[in-house]
């Protein structure tokens, strides 16, 4: 089925090494290895191609729409001759796609975009993505609280991409539910510099700051519980409270904190309880069972 080109599906973003430039000494890994657990589109181009510099755009475009779903790898035949030799290239540009380590579809000459998108949506929609699948599994146990089997299933997705923004920070979160906070670090440690601007990553990795600040500051809970019923009115005890639950994992509890301080002084110290409930809101993931009914009861003191 070809989707109407005017009207593009909404797509997950896609990894940030999705469209690269390749070589002969990539080529085995970029193409091959990599077709092997995603479909990898390779472009045949030169810098003196009138048409290429119309179709290499609309493919990038395209490939980005898909979400992850497909790669594309440009390759300079000028630069390249052995390799474009070797698999025969006549004419730029020649666009191939790989499967399984294999080519299993191609085109020569500029397409029209209908064309191009058919052919890539073809690849998306021939093949299984268990990677997939294993990504929608980890968000559905993250989202019902599950942080265990969410870490299983962010560990099969990465095995399918390893550098796959949504399963990196899915598996930060999930580890942070566990409360294992050096896991969680472990997970973005190393990561390329590319990869860690992507926004998923860069609010992963806030919220592995946000528990390991809460860490540092947090009391005695029990203490600080005592204090509070003694002090019920203090309101830097309830928010240090709050913080302390949410540093031992008792994170449901220390929303309740925080929502307790917003609806009896919203405004102390320049809204610092909302400003905390929306930091936590995103360290847990915005689908979290606990998120998705703070937000409704936080709505409610706002707009009472």
């Amino acid at each position: 089925m070809i989707i109407d080109p005017s009207k593009p599906a909404a797509s997950a973003a896609a990894p940030a090494d999705a469209i690269k430039d390749g070589d002969t000494r990539s080529f085995t890994d970029d193409v091959i290895k990599a077709s092997m657990t995603v479909p990898v589109v390779v472009d045949f181009w030169a810098p003196w191609c009138g048409p290429c510099k119309t179709l290499t755009p609309l493919i990038e475009k395209l490939v980005k729409q898909a979400g992850g779903k497909v790669r594309l790898v440009k390759i300079d035949i000028d630069r390249n001759q052995d390799l474009a030799a070797q698999l025969r290239i006549q004419s730029v540009p020649t666009v191939y796609a790989f499967v399984g380590g294999r080519p299993v579809d191609a085109f020569v000459g500029a397409q029209p975009e209908s064309k191009v998108r058919a052919f890539i949506q073809q690849l998306t929609q021939s093949v299984d993505s268990p990677a997939d699948d294993a990504l929608q599994a980890a968000q559905d146990a993250l989202a019902a609280g599950d942080n265990a089997a969410a870490v299983d299933w962010f560990a099969q997705a990465l095995k399918g991409d390893p550098r796959h923004p949504k399963a990196l920070a899915g598996m930060v979160r999930a580890r942070l539910g566990l409360g294992d906070t050096k896991a969680a670090r472990a997970v973005v440690k190393g990561l390329p510099s590319d990869l860690l601007k992507d926004p998923e990553i860069v609010s992963a990795i806030a919220a592995i700051e946000l528990v390991e600040t809460s860490r540092q500051s947090a009391g005695d809970v029990a203490d600080l519980r005592r204090r509070v019923e003694a002090a019920p009115d203090d309101r830097q005890l309830r928010f240090d409270l709050g913080t302390a639950l949410f540093a031992r994992g008792l994170t449901e509890a220390a929303i309740d904190e925080f929502l307790e301080l917003v609806r009896v002084d919203r405004t102390w110290n320049d809204e610092a309880a909302r400003k905390q409930l929306l930091r936590i809101f995103d360290a847990i993931g915005l689908a979290h069972p606990f998120t998705v009914s703070a937000r409704r009861r936080l709505s409610s003191v706002l707009f009472s």
